[in-house]
């Protein structure tokens, strides 16, 4: 069972003002009356267990949240949480075998929902040379990785525009769940010292957020060369597993030809990390 303190009618208020909508927009949104609506979150009227997973559902809440919402409504809770070694996620843990390795040349990983690494295909290592022994040590955080003085920050060549991307993402993201570890991770990054050369070089043409571009690239510097990337974020479509909820796969692809070039070259057999 999931402890909580937090009447079930506080839950749908937190949620429903983290969504940004007055009680008359969630109300018509979900289908019931206002009154009802106000009530639940009162605490005049117990709502039911499909009430509750009805409106979690309207919310968009995750699945963890609306273990808690049920448990606080006095109801059990529906969705399991199984470690990613459980032999009941196996396919899971293959199909995300098969997404990663399927996507070389080109870098892959799958983060848990703090940004932990939880696997990669053989391009990651080799782009990670160099990245301070004390970023490794897991649980690998990818966040503070790519941000950090001693991680890839002093590789990135556009890190103003990229911290800015990563810390608005992570914003929204920590904003949209109300996950307590994400808030102190943001305040942890937001923290971090630019690296020296950053530090020391006048904004230019490489920081800018590029308004006219399709997407915020990924600029690194490698002794084979830069490279700009995209990346694309894959979750599972129906996950009914908090585990498999909370996992995404983030993806990078060569945003020009030299980078698809170099990557390839740095996929032949015998490569060294850089």
């Amino acid at each position: 069972m999931v402890a909580t303190a937090t009447p079930i009618g506080e839950h749908l208020r937190q949620w429903r003002q983290r969504r940004r909508l007055s009680q008359l927009a969630f109300a018509l949104q979900a289908d019931v009356s206002q009154r009802h609506l106000s009530c639940l979150e009162s605490g005049k009227a117990a709502p039911s267990r499909e009430m509750v997973l009805r409106l979690a559902e309207q919310l968009q809440v995750p699945l963890r949240e609306r273990n808690a919402m049920l448990v606080a409504a006095g109801y059990a809770p529906l969705y399991a949480e199984r470690p990613l070694d459980d032999p009941a996620l196996a396919p899971v843990r293959q199909a995300v075998q098969q997404v990663l390795q399927a996507h070389e040349p080109w870098p892959a990983l799958a983060i848990d929902r703090h940004w932990q690494l939880v696997a990669a295909n053989r391009m990651l290592p080799l782009l990670l040379a160099g990245v301070g022994s004390g970023l490794m040590a897991p649980p690998v955080n990818v966040l503070r990785l790519s941000l950090h003085p001693d991680g890839l920050a002093p590789r990135i060549l556009n890190y103003r525009a990229w911290r800015a991307h990563l810390l608005e993402r992570l914003r929204q993201q920590a904003g949209g769940t109300g996950d307590p570890v994400l808030a102190a991770l943001l305040q942890e990054l937001l923290a971090l010292p630019s690296p020296a050369s950053v530090e020391a070089a006048a904004p230019g043409p490489v920081d800018d957020p590029e308004p006219g571009g399709i997407a915020m690239p990924l600029r690194l510097s490698t002794p084979v060369g830069p490279l700009s990337l995209l990346s694309t974020t894959t979750v599972f479509g129906t996950p009914r597993d908090i585990t498999l909820a909370e996992l995404a796969l983030e993806a990078f692809y060569p945003a020009d030809e030299a980078t698809a070039q170099r990557l390839r070259r740095l996929a032949e057999p015998g490569r060294t990390p850089l």
